[in-house]
């Protein structure tokens, strides 16, 4: 697991250097949706200190499970989230990635108010434009934004995305992702946080200024070493 972790972490250097940016800038969300709670006990050694989990129902149990030592800095919530579940999500995780549409904003945000904290998110836009695919348009979340970004108990840290998994262009797609963050937030004071590229992409988006790259494959899948 070090050693993926080694070699993924030089490939992001390389991408980032190669774009004028430092490496150090960019963290892996190790995507641990497959494994069991007793199976990430030693992910946090191998120097994997963010979890980026997809189902609450999954997720809560490790969360729970996964203290002291083996717990990771930080948990982050990458999947879709139904509206039913933001209570139960909202406040247990550092960073939910997954905000795709107004109403689930607000149950974020009334959640975060009723234990009388605050919700750091980023807003999902479909910028591939899958009908597939969970998001704002890149319409839909200007026309919203002055709303969105006021709600109390909401605090707006960026925005996420993803390409397509056959996209020719990745690097195309995520600069439309940091163009719009640039248009919402043109002083760079909120939207630092740029959620995007995965194990087959990562490099691309690294290239087009990712902070937040997830990474499943690569780490876990017995081929990815081949």
């Amino acid at each position: 697991m070090a050693a993926r972790l080694a070699e993924i972490r030089a490939r992001i250097d390389r991408a980032a250097c190669a774009a004028g940016r430092d490496g150090g800038d960019v963290r892996v969300v190790a995507v641990t949706k497959y494994l069991a709670a007793a199976q990430m006990s030693g992910l946090r050694a191998a120097g994997l200190d963010c979890f980026g989990e997809n189902r609450a129902q999954d997720a809560l149990p490790k969360v729970e499970a996964l203290a002291g030592p083996a717990a990771p800095r930080e948990w982050h919530f990458i999947g879709t989230l139904q509206g039913n579940k933001a209570r139960a999500v909202t406040g247990r995780f550092h960073l939910i990635h997954s905000v795709d549409r107004p109403e689930l904003a607000e149950r974020v945000a009334a959640a975060a108010r009723a234990g009388g904290l605050r919700q750091r998110v980023l807003f999902q836009v479909n910028i591939s434009g899958e009908a597939a695919k969970h998001g704002f348009t890149a319409g839909e979340l200007a026309a919203a934004w002055h709303r969105l970004r006021s709600l109390p108990g909401l605090e707006a840290a960026g925005l996420m995305g993803m390409a397509a998994e056959d996209d020719p262009d990745p690097r195309a797609t995520f600069r439309a992702l940091r163009v719009l963050r640039d248009e919402l937030d043109p002083a760079g004071a909120a939207l630092r946080e740029l959620s995007m590229g995965m194990s087959g992409d990562f490099e691309a988006a690294v290239a087009e200024g990712a902070t937040l790259v997830r990474i499943g494959r690569m780490l876990f899948s017995e081929e990815a070493g081949d």
